[in-house]
């Protein structure tokens, strides 16, 4: 049996169109790549899910024959169904009894990202698209976006997939059946999704940051970090050259990347050999030829990006070095910075009144990403704490400290939190919220930021902890956080107005006394 690594398009193509498929999952991904196989017309796909609600989502489209089982009928009758690939959903550890006994047997395993990939580069669906792969611990969604926005602007036509949008199967499929076709495809990946496509080769790829995550799946920080590698085997890699665990990798791996990126200038950030990189110098946004300075394309603003702050600088610099790759003509880039907006909960502005700024960043679901959300940043009244999941934030309250002019810390492992910044910070004014309510709680967090904030301030909820002890997830989270930060500035304004209102008063009867004397 053929390896995965070694699986090539137009085979595994004959594959998925002419053998017995196993999708293991019948989530969102699984579902696409269902789609994706029935447009494919895949002979046989079994689909294995212990979710009956999902399995019921799963209509036969008359043509392709589609085989609902459970996972333990799956594990039990593997060999004798005897499927020549199986296709994983992300979640899938690699341990999981169904893929251990898929690899026992001999049978390939790769993701959705990996199916769809070979697939498109088999032509199944026409000439075979650019793939722009973005991955990192944290700012995938928004440099995707950024950086999707950035080719459109450019007249290409571009559609964001993955973890952003729509599934890259599911995008083929649509095509397929008549859906205005993209020429390239922007893809958010996971370290999960690259995990299960060792074949995967990009036309650019980018390792935005790494920190430790996801261990627990991974099993340790190097597997993480190799298998965030996969996307620098794309044609152009673009390197993060802040970043030393990146820039490690990618030294790791013999990485040759010809461009790279910065927040500070060009000139003064060490190369690691790049021969184009964008940064920042005079306030604009560059692209810089390192062995010819005087080839220096000024590209945009580097104010006013959305979201504020080192991080969506970052963001930006990714994304115009990702698109200039493709050749992106910088009014394109410029034009397409001006109009973007963040997402919801990464780094959106969410109120702005009595000279404070209120930011959600409810995303920030670990120490690295509270970081840098928080880099750079002054007068911060920071909304904190949640399920830390092990992760140690001594460092992080070394790296923010300055920023920070008081804290609101809520959530399950709010002492461990408070601890830390109480032995760091002393004298840092501190405020526990003990609500576990959800409603309760983030009431009584916009309470307190009301009442500690000062013009010229920030609220920033980057709580560096997962939000699952309180709340449905961090889009909850960081909407009940808007909700109660916009309800008490309207209970400030009405407690203004009729403050002011007898003043008014007394001002119109004055007036009118003039005017009748």
């Amino acid at each position: 049996m053929e390896s995965t690594s070694a699986l090539h398009p137009a085979d595994a193509l004959e594959t998925m169109r002419t053998q017995t498929v196993l999708v293991a999952g019948a989530g969102v991904a699984g579902r696409g790549v269902i789609s994706m196989l029935c447009a494919l017309g895949a002979r046989l796909v079994l689909v294995a899910d212990d979710n009956a609600q999902a399995l019921g989502h799963i209509a036969d489209d008359g043509e392709t024959e589609l085989r609902l089982l459970n996972v333990s009928e799956a594990i039990d009758s593997l060999e004798d169904l005897a499927p020549r690939l199986v296709v994983t959903s992300p979640g899938w550890k690699p341990e999981s009894p169904l893929l251990a006994r898929a690899a026992e047997l001999g049978i390939p395993v790769i993701g959705d990202i990996a199916a769809a990939w070979l697939a498109d580069q088999a032509g199944a669906f026409g000439e075979p698209r650019t793939w722009l792969a973005v991955t990192g611990t944290n700012g995938k969604t928004t440099t995707t976006a950024m950086l999707t926005s950035m080719l459109i602007a450019d007249g290409r036509a571009a559609l964001a997939v993955g973890n952003i949008g729509i599934a890259p199967s599911a995008a083929l499929a649509g095509q397929h059946r008549g859906e205005p076709r993209s020429d390239v495809f922007v893809a958010e990946v996971s370290s999960f999704q690259l995990h299960w496509a060792p074949m995967f080769e990009p036309t650019v790829g980018c390792i935005l940051n790494l920190a430790e995550d996801h261990l627990d799946w991974h099993g340790s920080y190097d597997n993480y970090c190799a298998d965030k590698a996969q996307v620098l085997t794309a044609e152009e890699s673009v390197l993060a050259l802040d970043d030393s665990d990146v820039v490690a990798t990618a030294r790791a791996r013999q990485v040759a990347a010809r461009r790279g990126y910065t927040i500070h200038d060009p000139e003064e950030v060490a190369s690691q050999n790049t021969e184009r990189v964008v940064g920042v110098r005079d306030g604009r946004l560059i692209e810089v030829v390192i062995d010819d300075p005087s080839q220096t394309t000024d590209l945009a603003p580097a104010q006013g990006i959305s979201p504020p702050g080192p991080a969506g600088l970052a963001d930006a610099a990714a994304s115009a070095a990702m698109a200039r790759a493709l050749g992106v003509a910088p009014a394109a880039i410029e034009a397409a910075l001006a109009g973007f907006k963040v997402q919801a909960h990464r780094g959106q502005v969410v109120l702005e009144h009595g000279g404070v700024t209120w930011i959600d960043n409810s995303k920030a679901t670990n120490p690295h990403a509270a970081e840098a959300a928080l880099r750079g940043q002054r007068n911060v009244i920071w909304v904190a704490g949640g399920q830390l999941k092990g992760a140690a934030v001594d460092g992080l309250i070394r790296a923010i400290g300055g920023a920070l002019k008081a804290v609101v810390a809520l959530g399950v492992d709010r002492a461990e939190l408070v601890a830390e910044v109480s032995r760091q910070l002393p004298d840092l004014p501190v405020t526990v919220i003990d609500a576990t309510d959800p409603e309760e709680a983030m009431r009584a967090v916009a309470c307190a930021a009301h009442e500690l904030a000062q013009p010229g301030d920030s609220v920033v909820l980057a709580p560096a902890a997962a939000s699952l002890d309180m709340y449905t997830g961090m889009s909850q989270r960081g909407d009940l956080f808007a909700q109660y930060a916009v309800a008490y500035a309207g209970a400030d304004r009405a407690e203004q107005t009729a403050q002011e209102a007898p003043e008014a008063q007394a001002a119109q009867e004055t007036q009118a006394t003039q005017e009748r004397g």
